[in-house]
């Protein structure tokens, strides 16, 4: 016999989506998988790199180690929902720091200091540091991406 999962109804980028699946899928797999949104990245699997970070009600959360069973009634973001009209502050800014090198750490990056600069919009660079530490990239633009941050909270002050 063939488990053919739970009914949940999950809100992703201000959508709600009815979905069947186990109740212990995490939730990068759905994303990717049952939404098509594949913005967020697959990287160690065991919450360790960043690369799969959305917001769940506006904090940070590694995707591939949550259950999508503790999602429902609660808001993600993935890097496909910020910026409704055009690109997000903080992807703007990273555009203009050259926060990037290979790409594949962007998304996580930029959603973990998107959900820095709502619990603090004025960061130190300590605090900046600090925050994206669970973050790795493996072609080390650290410091273009705390430059990033610095620019989009000076840009989101405005």
């Amino acid at each position: 016999m063939t488990d053919t999962g739970d009914a949940f109804t999950i809100r992703v980028n201000g959508v709600e989506h009815s979905l069947t699946v186990a109740g212990s899928r995490d939730l990068l797999s759905v994303l990717r998988h049952e939404l098509g949104l594949t913005g967020t990245k697959y990287g160690c699997g065991a919450g360790k790199c960043g690369s799969c970070t959305v917001l769940v009600d506006d904090r940070e959360v590694r995707s591939c180690v949550i259950p999508i069973s503790a999602v429902v009634g609660r808001s993600v973001t993935t890097i496909e929902g910020l910026g409704a009209d055009g690109l997000h502050p903080v992807q703007d800014a990273f555009l203009e720091a050259q926060a990037f090198q290979c790409g594949y750490c962007t998304p996580g990056m930029i959603m973990g200091a998107v959900g820095l600069l709502r619990r603090n919009p004025t960061p130190t660079e300590l605090e900046i540091r600090e925050a994206l530490a669970g973050n790795l990239c493996r072609c080390a633009v650290y410091p273009r991406v705390i430059r990033a941050i610095q620019l989009a909270a000076q840009k989101m002050a405005r």
